[in-house]
């Protein structure tokens, strides 16, 4: 049986999951699509990455499901509905309406929401979720392009986007203990609530949570719940290197693509360029004729293949800082800019592909997810972490390695890691 099946809402997120619980004693596989015909490995915890963050509330319940149903088909125990520690949504969705329909398909009363990541400084306390020393309202992800963060309670955030009413497991709760936490659902459930965020200040608040609720049967959170979900159910004296091991990078040629435009991937840009060869992206290039747009996408391959002997692998960015972000968008759209840079890295990463390049180094939710799915990846082995949620991972069908970074994960100096502690 499978103990953990993570519906994840965009490919970094899902490998930022699947790294945790690899860490915590889980064998692990992230799988890209599913479909009757694909049987579940012999892993006791599959992700199954999604592209649901941010697109039509029916899209992304309708994969949601597909993932859900696939999950049941093949014994999956547990439901575990992964979304980023910001919180990532807006008063429409999609986290509400989602949860939503994963409990109602499978009868469920009540789930727990759980964004808290503290190793990455996400962290909830009395239902309101911080970024490092700050609320999330006052943190880099108000000025977000797709989903502006105004607002820092989660009890407010959930009850907007969904049918339910969410209270809050504080801090004083945790603290007492497991058996607590347990008592304050069943309490919690019989005064009619469907959610409850929880808080989470440590790791220590984590593992209490993984305990409580092992035996629910749907939950939802960040990445950080999978560190006491993965404690609470993996066999004793399991030997975490050796689940890791298939993960392991491999390949000679490596590059580096960022399209994340958040706070912190600006700052490991900036950084990066001081030591490696990098190429900032022309989105004027990407808008117009078409011929246009192949020349250049042919010529940033060839910038890229010029310096592929240097000691650090050329970096090609979209990241801009919020002012270039907004001038972008209000010239094109934000849809149609957002795009048009998704496709040039995916036609890049294919054209590097067919030029003998193995390593990809991704930057950003929809980046990774649409060069992971042109290279014809079908699922990772989760290797080790660069970063803590930001493993490598090796495809398993093909000799392609990637990182999957989510914007705001890793520190300044997290391309240069990816290539120092495991070169090519």
């Amino acid at each position: 049986m499978i103990k953990i099946g993570v519906i994840a809402d965009d490919f970094t997120g899902a490998t930022d999951i699947a790294s945790f619980l690899v860490l915590n004693g889980l064998s692990t596989i992230q799988l890209t699509e599913v479909s009757d015909d694909i049987k579940a490995p012999d892993v006791e915890a599959i992700v199954i990455s999604g592209k649901t963050r941010s697109c039509p509330v029916d899209e992304a319940i309708k994969e949601s499901l597909k993932a859900l149903r696939w999950l049941q088909k093949n014994d999956c125990k547990q439901i575990y509905i992964k979304y980023c520690s910001t919180f990532d949504s807006t008063s429409k969705g999609n986290i509400g309406p989602i949860v939503d329909a994963v409990m109602k398909e499978l009868g469920e009363k009540f789930t727990v929401v759980s964004p808290s990541l503290p190793v990455n400084k996400r962290t909830v306390y009395k239902g309101y979720l911080y970024a490092g020393d700050v609320l999330l309202q006052d943190s880099g992800m108000r000025n977000h392009p797709i989903t502006p963060m105004t607002d820092s309670y989660l009890p407010r955030l959930m009850e907007a986007q969904s049918e339910g009413k969410c209270a809050v497991i504080d801090i004083d709760v945790l603290d007492q203990g497991t058996q607590a936490v347990i008592e304050k659902v069943k309490n919690l459930t019989n005064e009619g609530f469907s959610y409850a965020a929880v808080d989470a200040l440590n790791e220590k608040h984590l593992i209490t949570q993984g305990e409580a609720f092992k035996d629910l049967k749907v939950v939802t959170g960040g990445s950080g719940l999978a560190i006491g979900l993965a404690r609470a159910v993996c066999e004793k004296n399991t030997d975490v290197n050796q689940k890791m091991k298939l993960g392991y990078p491999q390949g000679e040629k490596a590059v580096v693509l960022s399209g994340s435009c958040s706070v912190m991937t600006n700052k490991q840009v900036c950084k990066y360029k001081n030591i490696a060869e990098a190429k900032l992206i022309e989105i004027d290039k990407l808008m117009g004729d078409e011929s246009v747009r192949e020349s250049y996408v042919d010529e940033c391959v060839s910038f890229v293949c010029e310096h592929e002997s240097n000691k650090f692998a050329p970096m090609l960015y979209a990241t801009a800082d919020p002012d270039t972000l907004h001038a972008i968008q209000n010239k094109y759209g934000n849809a149609a800019s957002a795009s048009a840079v998704e496709h040039f890295f995916a036609d890049v990463a294919l054209k590097l592909k067919n030029k003998g390049y193995e390593r990809f180094i991704v930057a950003g939710g929809e980046t990774s997810g649409i060069v992971t799915k042109t290279l014809g990846v079908k699922g990772f082995y989760i290797g080790p972490a660069v970063a803590p949620g930001v493993p490598w991972v090796r495809s398993i069908n093909s000799p392609i390695s990637l990182t999957l970074k989510s914007g705001n994960f890793g520190d300044e100096n997290f391309f240069e890691k990816t290539q120092s502690e495991y070169p090519v």
